[in-house]
């Protein structure tokens, strides 16, 4: 077996969005995935980018990635990772690419000095929770995560009249 994992390349985009698709479709959800190749490459290689990625090659395919942006703790005073997708083919897990994936994003944070690397998993996902918590990682059970979408953040965005 011949595993690499590299930063995302624009020729990346199309593998990705696959595995954001299959990402969405094992946590139960495929209906809301409606991410495109043209949003991807946008937000990953446009002009402004804020978005970043690394992805598992294995034997010249590229079967995971880790999707990531930066985040900024006011405690602390400076960046960290929020890895919003972190996703390996099943036929490939067990193989150490996940983890070489949060071992790259680890990489980025101490080389540019961010203080963490964050993410969530649904409290479903106890494969996935192991996989954590092997790593090292600890839960962060006292926080409850919150999300405002669709008709109520149009609402709320809606001046009052």
């Amino acid at each position: 077996m011949t595993a690499l994992v590299r930063r995302a390349t624009p020729a990346d985009v199309p593998a990705m969005v696959g595995l954001v698709h299959d990402l969405a479709e094992y946590e139960k959800e495929p209906a809301q995935c409606t991410l495109t190749a043209p949003q991807l490459q946008s937000a990953l290689f446009g002009p402004t980018p804020a978005l970043f990625a690394h992805v598992a090659e294995h034997n010249g395919e590229v079967v995971g990635c880790a999707i990531w942006f930066l985040n900024y703790s006011t405690w602390d005073g400076v960046h960290g990772i929020w890895l919003e997708d972190l996703y390996v083919r099943p036929e490939t897990r067990g193989t150490g690419l996940g983890r070489a994936l949060v071992a790259a994003l680890a990489a980025e944070a101490v080389e540019h000095g961010y203080s963490r690397v964050s993410w969530s998993v649904l409290t479903w996902n106890t494969p996935s929770i192991a996989f954590y918590r092997s790593l090292g990682a600890a839960p962060q059970d006292e926080w409850i995560g919150y999300r405002l979408s669709g008709s109520e953040l149009t609402a709320l965005a809606s001046p009052v009249n």
